[in-house]
């Protein structure tokens, strides 16, 4: 996943609402978010060549999500663990999320880097694991986004996403979110400027394809986006995925109150 933006206890009934694009290659197999058997509980997608998921939620509130860390010149080369256990084990835990990220930040060298955000409902957790000493933080009340570089680093598709959401929970108030505006904060298909770029390092026409918040190229593009609302009521997470050329073609819902899904 390469571009999540989310509110943390800035909604009146919704502690956490997010959207999420998924970046991957399209050969690269992976199922639509769905409970998984051999995980009671657990709603994710989930990547079939490694069997972790990039995101998800549990029925009892649990929420992980996780994005690489962006390694231009390809120097991290290979790690003996796959980042995506990382979200799926959190979400098939019990352990609350300072002491699960405090286990994480002792064995990142086991991992390509990475950024991990998990929570429990109550409290919503960040680690980077892309640098030296890595450290758990407790998110405070706030809106943040998060590409492939740390959390709120201003590349230009983060900085609309951010935009976009906080004129959209302007728009509400006390309402309910709608969760098609919530894919409109990571929608955008334009690519950024490149004097926007290059301040943060991103430079050359690969990184120039990438810089839209949704990505359509023919052999690597934006796979799914995913979006979620959670409060003390309960949660509702929705599914939307895409063909090479960026058109839809399966959508799910879940909620907590029913398991609901559609497609």
């Amino acid at each position: 996943m390469c571009l999540i933006v989310f509110a943390w206890q800035q909604h009146p009934t919704c502690s956490l609402v997010l959207a999420a694009n998924r970046d991957e290659f399209h050969r690269r197999p992976a199922d639509a978010a769905d409970f998984w058997a051999d995980h009671p509980g657990l709603l994710a997608g989930r990547d079939r060549e490694a069997g972790g998921t990039w995101m998800g939620i549990s029925e009892t509130g649990r929420f992980a999500a996780i994005t690489n860390v962006r390694d231009p010149e390809g120097g991290q080369g290979k790690a003996p663990r796959s980042r995506g256990e990382l979200t799926t084990d959190f979400l098939s835990a019990d352990t609350s999320p300072e002491v699960y990220l405090a286990d994480v930040a002792n064995r990142c060298d086991a991992y390509l880097g990475f950024n991990l955000l998990v929570g429990d409902g109550q409290s919503l957790w960040y680690l980077h694991g892309g640098g030296d000493a890595p450290t758990p933080h407790r998110l405070e009340p706030g809106l943040y986004g998060l590409s492939n570089a740390a959390l709120d680093v201003p590349w230009p598709k983060v900085s609309l996403a951010r935009k976009t959401l906080a004129q959209i929970l302007s728009d509400v108030g006390d309402a309910a979110v709608d969760h098609a505006d919530l894919r409109r904060c990571v929608a955008d298909r334009t690519l950024a400027d490149t004097n926007a770029l290059t301040p943060h390092g991103l430079e050359g026409t690969m990184a120039r394809r990438l810089s839209a918040q949704f990505i359509v190229t023919p052999e690597y593009g934006t796979r799914c986006c995913t979006t979620l609302t959670q409060g003390p009521e309960g949660w509702e997470f929705q599914e939307q995925r895409f063909d090479t050329g960026g058109a839809i073609i399966g959508e799910s819902v879940f909620r907590s109150d029913a398991g609901l899904r559609q497609e």
